[in-house]
C-alpha cells in the first residue's frame, strides 16, 4: 500500500505564485473614499478576524473594515467595492505553472487531493473558475469553517472529508500562519514549498521554529513521493535536510 493516500495543499503562495500587493487594495480603497495606506493597515491587522468569517458576508465585512478605518461609505459604494475587490484579487492570482500538472499527476497515481486555505470571501467566489478546482477532492476554507491555521481541526476536517487518516496524508505549504506546525500537530506529514519567488512573500504568523523538508517547486512533491516509495521511510535523512530545494 502507498505510504500516502492523499496530498493537501495551501493555496496562496503554494498553488499560486507570490503576487505583489496593491491593485486590489487601491481600487477598493478609492471606491470607499479611504486612504489606501489606512485601508491596507486595517486589512493587515484584522486578517484572522476576517478570515474566520465571523464578521458576516463580504459586504458586512467590508463595512466593518470601513468603520475601523474611520470612513462611512454608502451601501452602493460598499457593494461596488466588494465587486471591484473580487475582480482585482482574481486578476492578481497567478497559478504556478506546475500546479495543474502536479495535481493531475497525483490523481493519476490514485492519490486524493485537497485544499486547506486561510482566506476571506474572495477565494470561495473565484476558486470554482480556476483550472485547479476540478482537480481537488475537498476544499477546507477558513472563512467557511470559522477556523484559521494552525488549528489542527482544519486539517482533520479535510482528512475526514477525504476518508483518509491524517497519518496517510501529506501537507504542502509555504509556512504561512504556522500551517506546517499545525499540520504536524494534526498528525499529517508536512513539507515546505521554498520556491524562489517566495523570498519576499507576505507572511502572517510564519513558522519560524519549524524544521523539515523543503521543496523548490510543486513538481518536487512527485519526486519526494517517488523517493519515499523506493526507499522508505518517507523522509530520508537527505530529504530532512531540505536537499530537494536545489533540485
Amino acid at each position: 500500500m502507498p505510504m500516502f493516500q492523499a496530498v493537501l495543499f495551501d493555496f496562496f503562495g503554494t498553488l499560486t505564485c507570490s503576487a505583489p500587493r496593491g491593485a486590489a487594495h487601491r481600487a477598493t480603497a478609492d471606491l470607499l473614499g479611504c486612504p489606501p495606506e489606512v485601508f491596507v493597515d486595517v486589512l493587515d491587522r484584522t486578517f484572522h478576524k476576517r478570515a474566520t468569517g465571523r464578521l458576516g458576508t463580504a459586504e458586512a465585512t467590508l463595512r466593518w473594515v470601513c468603520e475601523q478605518a474611520g470612513v462611512h461609505p454608502s451601501d452602493e459604494a460598499v457593494r461596488s467595492a466588494v465587486a471591484a475587490r473580487h475582480r482585482a484579487v482574481r486578476a492578481d492570482i497567478r497559478l504556478r505553472a506546475e500546479a495543474v500538472p502536479t495535481l493531475t499527476a497525483l490523481r493519476r497515481r490514485g492519490l486524493r487531493t485537497g485544499l486547506v486555505s486561510d482566506c476571506t470571501h474572495e477565494l470561495p467566489a473565484y476558486l470554482p473558475h480556476l483550472p485547479v478546482d476540478p482537480l481537488l477532492d475537498v476544499r477546507v476554507l477558513s472563512v467557511q469553517v470559522g477556523r484559521c491555521k494552525p488549528d489542527p481541526e482544519l486539517y482533520r476536517a479535510a482528512c475526514r472529508r477525504l476518508g483518509v487518516e491524517p497519518a496517510a496524508c501529506l501537507y504542502v505549504g509555504d509556512g504561512d500562519s504556522q500551517e506546517l506546525t499545525g499540520a504536524e500537530r494534526a498528525g499529517l506529514t508536512a513539507v515546505r514549498l521554498a520556491a524562489p519567488d517566495l523570498a519576499d512573500h507576505l507572511v502572517f504568523n510564519p513558522d519560524h521554529t519549524w524544521v523539515g523538508a523543503e521543496l523548490a517547486s510543486l513538481t518536487d512533491v512527485l519526486h519526494l513521493l517517488d523517493a519515499g516509495e523506493r526507499k522508505g521511510p518517507f523522509l530520508t535523512p537527505a530529504v530532512e535536510q531540505g536537499s530537494l530545494v536545489n533540485t
